[in-house]
């Protein structure tokens, strides 16, 4: 058996039917048509994609490595890392959730419908659920919410309830809670009405946790909502996984700029965030 990474030659989503490149590899390069692009509010866009298989068995808290076009004159040298947002199978879509803010973002920006895009993926660890688990918090704020969009879904199809608390500067940019309010209850909580803040975030979880409902944590998109829920997993022995974000050149691990440091049984040790991660045991991270 050929031990390649990937496929020499991308697969195109939706082309000739054929024999599937490199069967034994879970992750591929793949040109993917752009089925709709639109604006979600004056931050955020929403890219749906036509999936590959591969593509569609991507799991929640994995990621893609997107190949964006250029804004300007310039060259982009390397890919940006998305987050899956939604898989639809039924349709062989896949969706992403993104702001739109440095060159990179602001490339993918202008991809149109019917454009062919690049990916490779899936990559990465995702989340998990455990059996015995009967309800599960879900915590995350701006385009973290995203991130846990895939994890609370999957929870519900299992029977598990979810609570998902969204946290945003402002109302308008708490743009998915239709997707958690299919699966479960959505506390919102935001900086302009005060009800973000750390203090009122814990009591939220305190109250959860002596109601029972909180059997697990999953975090993403804030380093003080992470430490608030890591603290409180740790006092009353709740597990927790938290999907890092990070800035990530290659997105398979050779290149080594994603590294943070990570505190294991007392021990400092270093791992790469995109091939050991993104997602993490909360009590093992030191911070975002």
């Amino acid at each position: 058996m050929r031990n390649y990474a990937f496929a020499s030659k991308p697969y195109v989503a939706g082309g000739e039917a054929g024999d599937h490149p490199e069967p034994h590899i879970p992750a591929e390069e793949c040109l993917s048509r752009v089925v709709s692009h639109v604006w979600v509010n004056s931050e955020y866009k929403h890219l749906v994609l036509c999936g590959s298989p591969k593509a569609l068995a991507v799991r929640p808290g994995q990621f893609f490595n997107i190949l964006c076009p250029t804004p300007d004159d310039g060259e982009l040298w390397l890919r940006r890392p998305q987050s899956i947002f939604q898989v639809d199978r039924a349709n062989g879509n896949i969706e992403f959730l993104y702001k739109c803010a440095g060159r990179g973002t602001k490339g993918m920006a202008t991809l149109e419908p019917g454009a062919d895009c690049n990916i490779v993926g899936p990559l990465g660890i995702g989340f998990h659920l455990e059996p015995g688990w009967k309800n599960i918090v879900v915590l995350g704020r701006g385009v973290g919410l995203a991130t846990l969009g895939p994890i609370s879904q999957l929870a519900a199809e299992n029977g598990i309830g979810v609570t998902a608390i969204l946290s945003a500067r402002s109302p308008e940019l708490v743009m998915v809670d239709h997707v958690f309010a299919r699966v479960g209850e959505v506390i919102r909580v935001l900086d302009t009405d005060g009800t973000s803040a750390v203090e009122n975030v814990e009591n939220i979880l305190e109250k959860l946790i002596a109601a029972g409902k909180a059997d697990a944590f999953f975090t993403c998109g804030s380093n003080r909502l992470l430490l608030a829920m890591k603290k409180l997993g740790k006092q009353f022995g709740i597990p927790g996984q938290v999907a890092m974000e990070q800035i990530m050149a290659c997105g398979l691990g050779p290149c080594y700029v994603c590294v943070k440091t990570f505190e294991v049984n007392g021990h400092k040790e270093l791992r790469r965030v995109c091939i050991e991660g993104p997602v993490f045991d909360m009590q093992e991270c030191v911070g975002w």
